[in-house]
């Protein structure tokens, strides 16, 4: 099962910058390198996207085409959130 991770942010947004190796390096130990779908999805450029998704603030994360996080999470709170994909 491969698991898309959207991180939603604007261009040169240092919050997301910094705080994206730590949650793809939690997503990597839980789902394995080659089952995440890693995008970052630039809100300027998609827009309606960001909308659909329910999209209020930025950043936020969409797990599988569903808003998780309306900012950013603690790793802690993204890796209960991941947990949850690897025992359903």
């Amino acid at each position: 099962m491969i698991v898309t991770i959207e991180i939603i942010a604007a261009p040169g947004c240092r919050k997301r910058a910094d705080a994206q190796v730590d949650l793809r390096a939690i997503a990597v130990s839980l789902l394995g390198e080659n089952n995440i779908a890693w995008r970052e999805i630039n809100v300027l450029e998609a827009l309606d996207y960001a909308v659909s998704l329910g999209v209020l603030s930025i950043p936020a994360i969409a797990i599988n085409g569903r808003l998780k996080f309306s900012s950013l999470p603690t790793p802690k709170q993204f890796k209960t959130e991941l947990s949850r994909l690897v025992t359903c």
